[in-house]
């Protein structure tokens, strides 16, 4: 918890209105941003942009990473709020402390891996009966614009009809670092029960926290 004078530099910093439009449309991104990303949003020139990244940055509300991902040239720098950053009200607040809470229930209660995964692919299916999109869109096509769109940032590979995804950005970090059997279990039966209503792939594999970083999974149309 930052102190008094750094919290009152928070203050200042997002006193000045561009800051805090940057700010906010960070706040409500499920990924991370890159400075052309901010300035397209927001209608704003890349020099007038960067100078405040950076300066949020500083200050501790903002954490960078670098992405060097089918770039050429130097990697671009993505933005994204840091752990210890104010919410602004965007989120009710008791929502990150309910998820604690039940992630603490489900390890207390030694909850059967099977049951976690089987939670996982009760919300996926439910994720998949929204999908409006002809079926000769590739299986691995539409889990991957499903994954994007909650945060996970995911970066393929497509060989044939194998499609590897690692994840660039985990939106459930704070969560799966602390407890990643039962987190990355519900990450694992999410998109297996995606990916099977929509009913033309398979995951082949699912590499969490515990085989590597960032994680990945392998999937297959059939």
């Amino acid at each position: 918890m930052p102190g008094p004078e750094a919290r009152l530099d928070l203050l200042k910093t997002l006193g000045d209105n561009t800051r805090y439009a940057i700010y906010l449309e960070l706040a409500r991104s499920p990924k991370p941003l890159s400075t052309a990303d901010v300035a397209e949003s927001l209608g704003l020139h890349l020099n007038t942009v960067r100078p405040h990244l950076e300066r949020m940055r500083e200050v501790g509300l903002l954490e960078v990473r670098r992405d060097s991902r089918g770039a050429v040239g130097r990697p671009q720098k993505l933005y994204s709020l840091a752990a210890e950053a104010p919410s602004l009200g965007l989120e009710p607040p008791v929502y990150p402390m309910l998820s604690r809470m039940l992630l603490q229930v489900a390890v207390d209660a030694s909850v059967d891996d099977e049951v976690v995964l089987d939670a996982g692919r009760h919300a996926g299916r439910s994720m998949a009966h929204r999908v409006k999109a002809p079926a000769s869109v590739p299986c691995a096509e539409l889990a991957v614009a499903m994954l994007d769109g909650m945060g996970f940032d995911p970066a393929t590979v497509t060989e044939g009809e194998r499609t590897s995804v690692a994840f660039g950005h985990c939106p459930f970090a704070e969560l799966a670092e602390a407890e990643p059997q039962v987190v990355c279990a519900l990450h694992r039966g999410l998109l297996e029960g995606f990916v099977d209503e929509i009913g033309h792939g398979e995951v082949l594999e699912f590499h969490d926290l515990s085989a590597r970083s960032p994680c990945q999974a392998e999937l297959v149309g059939r």
